[in-house]
């Protein structure tokens, strides 16, 4: 009989975090402008230690929206609260 032998395959569980600066400089934006778009609810950090935030990487191409629908279209934030929301309705109902 032969024996078997499988790969052990190593599963990574911990997300990638950035920090706020990572992220602002990612889509090259100002920490602060950053830290707005979390006031205002248009970007949730996965995780706040002390002062400091933490977002998954998945907040890269969400914070580039926002920019491009705020630079190139000139929504202003509210209007883009509203259009990111319902984008996520659409990605929910998809899935």
């Amino acid at each position: 009989m032969i024996e078997r032998r499988y790969p052990i395959v190593l599963y990574h569980n911990e997300r990638e975090r950035l920090t706020l600066e990572a992220l602002a400089a990612s889509a090259g934006l100002h920490p602060a402008l950053v830290e707005r778009f979390v006031e205002f609810g248009l970007l949730d950090p996965v995780e706040r230690v002390g002062t400091q935030l933490f977002f998954d990487v998945a907040a890269v191409p969400r914070l580039r929206m926002i920019q491009r629908l705020r630079c190139d279209i000139g929504i202003n934030l509210a209007g883009v609260a509203v259009i990111l929301d319902l984008l996520d309705r659409l990605r929910a109902l998809k899935a």
